[in-house]
């Protein structure tokens, strides 16, 4: 039967012929008589299946119980609800929707927020910092502001600024939207930025907004850049933008700058002046050129050559003229008012803490946490103790500066101090001594990382030996009585890397202890014992106890102290294994607060990076430094020691560039360091011949002025007390014994060893790895302890104290 004869069967109302291909199973016919046509009439399943719409006849299938030729197999499954949910229409017109209402947000967002009042001139105010004792240290908030026409400003100069932070700034419409989502995002997720802004976003941060990372404020951000954009023309947000910002140097705007850095004003910069000032945005503090270490002279550098280079990209620079273009090296900073003596260096430490916790807590950049702290209404509490501070004051001066002439001695002017001072207990930073004053020595002589810290380095190479149970070559575990060969210019053995380093006046020791060679600080025997450790394992150790390790080679040459470092970095790693190895980082922040908002500050007390049994041997074997070594004469034998007991080492660094004295009490530990600073030039130079008092060569050991200045300011803030060791090794628990070298090293009558060895006890004093200051009086050989001098500083105060020899 065709469609047209069932039609017509409908309508007489018949049902529907069966299809000629049905069997019987699926439909139980009916025989009728209509109008003399024979008529198979379906069973009512059939007719679900064939009649009615499409849909009808799915559900008829659905339900089935089998297939034609297979009874009782299982029909098709029906589709899953998900499935009918998740149609591409339905999520479609989803997607439109939230766009839609996402459109209509920004909207309402855009109407409803308007450009504020700028503010950037009314936040700024004081900054008060005060003593532990709650009194003020100072007050700092003279705005260094002066605001300037654009036209006062070279066209090429405000390219420099165009082609640092935003190449497209003229023909974009204020907004990077794909950076701004991504800063959204890093915001939501609680990652901080990742830069993206424009120029003229940034104005609107600097000059409506403020710098804190929130979703609010990058909203509000987006809608009144846009707004600003169609409002201002491109000059006058250029114009917003250089003159809100911030350089450093507490210079806010393009002419501060200018002076800050050039000593000129800002229509007197060039090219490469203004290159390295937009180059400075990005991280003022760091890119500092006073200031900087090699890192950050090497970055600044960097962008200032990248922002020449887009200026090419952009034809706003001619190639052959920046090609003959050199980098621009700042003038030397002027303190601000207010900073005198101590004082300054005290408050840009404090910055610089909470400018590193604020990019930690909050995510921001450098640039964004000086403009958060610098002016900003902080209350900020020091850990200083102010008797403690005018006591380190006083030993510096009383030890060293009072015997400085420049007048009569060239190399006078040329003579850096560096100090600091940590409760080991608590990580406090009690006292610091940055330089003879703030407004004559921008750089901070107590965190200045430039100068080697020489063989203060050597405690280091122990504890990572004695913490990772490490063993000499012959397979001997190493600790304080471990016997080395301390034969001078020995190669090193299991080193890939060729290294025989000789000791000082190229003394042979023979066969020795840990702990002797610790006294007179060996150079052949901890050069062995850190390729023993492994000099990987050595760095790693440095790291975990407070040493700045980045960029730093494990090569053998490191056992000598050859990187950087400042006394801050010293003193942590002391203060860390006076802490029975647990980690110090020593913090001058007490607290910071704002408008009734406290800054959480990290515990300064971490977890422990050494074994307590590896910090206290180590501990142990510095008592022997002192009692029996280089520190003897300043240290243990002076007067103003009431029987504190005291562990530490000296350090003279090649060609006398620097001097160091890091020791500790129980309840102190001091890091003291002494700088060849050229007073022009700043390069680093010797500090031999400094003050005339040193007899001889005139050379400065750690053992002379550092430990001199040490003790004069340690035995007037410390109470007796001795170290809670768990070690039965080293000095602190064993007498030393060993042989004398078998050359007379120095020229000294009081420090040098006998020419023959000795079966004594270990001498008053030891050999230096450096020249000692006096002449031998006794070229024949002896076979006991050398006696000591004839005139042996007591306070230091001695008109001609006689520098104890020290090593490399």
């Amino acid at each position: 039967m065709g469609r047209a004869d069932e039609r017509r069967a409908r309508q007489r109302g018949g049902r529907r012929a069966a299809p000629r291909n049905r069997t019987s199973e699926q439909a139980e016919p009916e025989i009728t008589a209509e109008g003399g046509t024979t008529t198979v009439v379906e069973s009512p399943a059939a007719e679900g299946a064939e009649g009615g719409t499409r849909a009808e006849r799915r559900r008829a299938a659905a339900r089935k119980p089998g297939k034609p030729g297979k009874p009782g197999a299982p029909g098709k499954p029906a589709k899953g609800r998900i499935r009918r949910l998740f149609t591409w229409k339905k999520m479609l017109g989803a997607f439109f929707t939230v766009c839609l209402l996402g459109i209509g947000a920004f909207i309402a967002l855009y109407v409803m927020v308007s450009v504020p009042e700028g503010n950037a001139l009314a936040q700024t105010q004081s900054n008060v910092y005060k003593y532990s004792d709650g009194s003020v240290l100072a007050r700092k908030g003279t705005v260094n502001r002066e605001i300037v026409d654009l036209s006062k400003v070279p066209k090429d100069v405000q390219h420099t600024f165009v082609a640092a932070e935003n190449k497209t700034f003229y023909t974009d419409n204020g907004i990077d939207l794909r950076g701004m989502a991504r800063g959204l995002y890093n915001t939501a997720r609680g990652r901080g930025t990742q830069g993206g802004s424009t120029i003229t976003q940034q104005y609107v941060k600097n000059y409506y907004l403020d710098q804190d990372q929130t979703v609010t404020r990058k909203l509000k951000e987006l809608v009144i850049s846009l707004k600003v954009d169609r409002e201002k023309t491109k000059d006058e947000i250029l114009a917003g933008y250089i003159n809100t910002s911030y350089y450093g140097r507490g210079a806010y705007g393009i002419q501060a700058a200018a002076q800050a850095y050039y000593r000129v004003d800002a229509e007197k910069l060039s090219v490469q002046q203004g290159a390295y000032l937009a180059a400075l945005l990005q991280a003022p503090s760091q890119y500092d050129w006073a200031v900087a270490g090699p890192v950050g002279k090497k970055l600044v550098k960097e962008r200032w050559n990248y922002v020449l280079d887009n200026m090419v990209g952009q034809n706003w620079l001619d190639k052959s003229k920046r090609d003959a273009m050199t980098f621009p090296i700042p003038k030397e900073p002027k303190a601000a008012s207010g900073l005198e003596g101590q004082k300054g260096y005290l408050v840009e430490l404090a910055n610089t803490q909470l400018e590193n916790q604020l990019m930690k807590s909050q995510g921001v950049t450098r640039s964004e946490a000086e403009a958060l702290v610098v002016d900003q209404g902080w209350t900020i509490t020091l850990n200083i103790d102010p008797k403690r501070q005018t006591k380190l004051e006083a030993a510096v001066k009383s030890q060293l500066t009072s015997k400085l002439d420049g007048k009569k001695r060239k190399v006078d002017k040329n003579v850096q101090a560096g100090a600091v001072s940590v409760d080991p207990k608590t990580g406090k930073i009690l006292a610091l001594y940055g330089g003879v004053d703030y407004y004559k020595h921008y750089t901070d002589n107590a965190t200045r990382p430039d100068y080697q810290p020489a063989s203060t380095f050597k405690p280091i190479i122990l504890a990572a030996a004695l913490d990772q149970d490490a063993k000499t070559q012959s397979g001997k575990d190493i600790n304080a009585n471990t016997i080395y060969d301390g034969t001078s210019g020995r190669a090193v053995k299991g080193s890939d890397i060729a290294f025989s380093p000789p000791n000082e006046d190229d003394a042979d020791y023979g066969n020795i202890t840990v702990q002797t060679a610790m006294n007179k600080s060996v150079n052949s025997v901890f050069a062995q014992m850190g390729v023993d450790v492994g000099m990987k394992n050595v760095l790693k150790s440095a790291d975990d106890l407070g040493l700045d390790t980045t960029n730093l080679q494990a090569v053998p040459a490191m056992t000598l102290g050859s990187m950087g470092a400042s006394p801050l970095e010293m003193a942590s790693v002391y203060a860390t294994l006076d802490n029975h190895g647990q980690k110090v980082t020593p913090t001058i922040l007490a607290s910071a607060e704002k408008t009734g908002r406290k800054v959480d500050l990290p515990n300064p007390i971490g977890e422990q990076v050494i074994s307590r049994e590896a910090a206290d041997q180590v501990t142990s074997v510095l008592t022997g430094v002192v009692d029996d070594g280089t520190a003897k004469v300043s240290v243990a034998q002076n007067p103003l020691r009431k029987g504190q007991q005291v562990a530490g080492k000296t350090g003279t660094s090649d060609n006398n560039k620097s001097a160091w004295f890091t020791g500790y009490t129980p309840d102190l530990v001091t890091s003291v360091g002494l700088f060849g600073e050229d007073a022009k030039s700043h390069a680093q130079v010797s500090l031999t011949g400094a003050t005339g008092l040193i007899p001889g060569t005139g050379r400065i050991n750690g053992g002379g002025y550092p430990a001199q200045i040490w003790a004069a300011y340690t035995f007037g803030v410390t109470k007796k007390a001795k170290f809670d060791l768990n070690t039965d090794l080293g000095a602190a628990v064993q007498p030393t014994e060993s042989p004398s070298p078998s050359v007379t090293p120095s020229e000294t009558p009081s420090e040098t060893p006998s020419s023959t060895p000795t079966k004594s006890a270990t001498p008053s004093q030891t050999p230096s790895q450096t020249p000692s200051s006096t002449p031998t009086k006794s070229p024949t050989p002896t076979t006991s302890a050398p006696s000591t001098p004839a005139e042996t500083p007591t306070d230091g105060t001695t008109d001609n104290p006689l520098d104890p020899a020290d090593e490399q």
